[in-house]
């Protein structure tokens, strides 16, 4: 079973994610902000990590930063209810970048494509 590792400051949207990826098969570890988040991911190396930017304490830039030192090779998705950080150089060291909503169908596809790229790249 995949897992994904979500990072993100709202209780509610981290329940959220938890319902709709565990019902997508993932297994899912849920972190309240950048520090839990790498924390947790270097005790459970995610096969894929989401992350919100706008964050207390370590915002999803600097925490990007930190969990590629960790691990280059887990793809990473921001999921930010703020568009204008796509043209942030820093968020360009992310896979992807989702513009947050209520439906989380585009979440759930570029995380299903990108689990699937990297099935293929492995030998």
């Amino acid at each position: 079973m995949k897992k994904i590792l979500v990072i993100d400051d709202e209780i509610h949207l981290r329940e959220l994610y938890n319902a709709e990826l565990s019902d997508e098969g993932y297994q899912v570890i849920l972190a309240k902000d950048g520090f839990e988040g790498i924390r947790l991911c270097e005790q459970q190396d995610p096969d894929l990590i989401i992350v919100d930017i706008r964050m207390p304490g370590m915002d999803g830039l600097e925490t990007i930063a930190r969990l590629l030192n960790i691990n280059r090779s887990h793809p990473i998705i921001i999921h930010s209810a703020y568009p204008n950080y796509q043209d942030n150089f820093m968020s360009w060291n992310a896979d992807a970048f989702i513009v947050k909503s209520g439906d989380l169908s585009d979440l759930k596809r570029k995380v299903n494509e990108l689990l699937n790229e990297v099935e293929t790249k492995q030998p």
